[in-house]
């Protein structure tokens, strides 16, 4: 008897042992749940900046439907769209976008307003252009003041052949003085984007941040401002961060994408690490438009593998 009761001393009843059990079991359970939701919130953590997807980027989790894809970009921590093509959308759909837009508290990024890749058009005195965009510029309006979208995108047309290149200049600004007289009094901002020769875009007009910087400064208004794309930049002067520094007063918005290659950032040779973390510290609130494909084909690894890459050039310290 002594012994076994000296047995029972030592080692804790049937009772006990299953009450230890369910505790260590639901403790388990805990932690497991406690980390779920640790990892959940993570994928849903919002970026530092307001980088953009467009509505078609991640199709493979999030299908066809444009709304179905704000609400996956709301998810995974973005706090920003572009879509291009949202001038020509029907109206009532402007609208849906916007509300739906606002319900996730998202920022829509600049939409294309013009964009001419084959000939001379802003360096010209075509009168008939003029009055054109001046249409054009009111129909921006319109589609900004719908989708409460503050940027409307030129890209200005082709050099020309017959015309010595600071004349071209000065009616580029001429032009655009009459458009931007229009947004400037509905506050709105076109934003102009240079793009390189020799990869994508051969003959057209404006191909650098310097260059449009200038054309800024001559216009000379809170609505006639630059986007940076940093991929056609890193092609066509380089020297990205010291130029987002000179630049800085007169640009609207960015857009993204590593070169060579036009792919999500990490899979280039620019270190958007650097780049993000030195556009924070500045205090830059604008929309990086993440105008880029994928560097591993269309697949949902694909889109997470774009995801991932935001996440690690986001993941910086100030």
């Amino acid at each position: 008897m002594k012994d076994q009761h000296a047995s029972s001393g030592n080692q804790p009843s049937a009772l006990s042992r299953r009450n230890f059990i369910g505790g260590a079991a639901a403790a388990a359970l805990t932690v497991s749940a406690v980390t779920s939701s640790a990892k959940a919130a993570g994928n849903g953590k919002c970026f530092k900046l307001k980088y953009a997807p467009n509505p078609g980027m991640f199709r493979q989790h999030a299908g066809k439907d444009y709304f179905d894809n704000i609400k996956f970009m709301a998810d995974e921590g973005f706090t920003a769209m572009f879509d291009n093509g949202l001038m020509g959308k029907p109206k009532d759909m402007q609208e849906k976008i916007a509300k739906e837009m606002a319900r996730h508290k998202m920022t829509m990024g600049p939409f294309v307003m013009y964009a001419e890749f084959k000939s001379p058009t802003f360096v010209t005195q075509d009168k008939a252009f003029r009055e054109s965009m001046i249409k054009r510029t009111k129909q921006a309006v319109d589609v900004a003041k719908r989708t409460n979208t503050k940027w409307a995108l030129i890209a200005p047309g082709c050099i020309s052949q017959r015309m010595e290149i600071d004349y071209q200049t000065a009616n580029l600004i001429d032009n655009l003085r009459y458009c931007v007289e229009i947004a400037e009094a509905n506050d709105v901002v076109i934003v102009l984007e240079p793009l390189n020769w020799w990869a994508n875009h051969p003959g057209l007009f404006l191909q650098k941040v310097p260059q449009a910087y200038l054309v800024c400064r001559a216009v000379n208004s809170p609505s006639c401002k630059i986007v940076n794309d940093l991929y056609h930049q890193q092609i066509t002067e380089g020297n990205l961060i010291p130029n987002i520094d000179k630049a800085y007063s007169e640009i609207g918005a960015f857009h993204l994408g590593d070169n060579p290659g036009r792919k999500e950032p990490t899979s280039g040779e620019i270190n958007y690490k650097n780049i993000f973390k030195h556009l924070y510290k500045k205090g830059y609130d604008g929309v990086l438009c993440m105008e880029h494909g994928k560097s591993k084909g269309n697949s949902k690894a694909a889109e997470r593998a774009v995801i991932d890459a935001y996440r690690a050039c986001d993941d910086f310290e100030v």
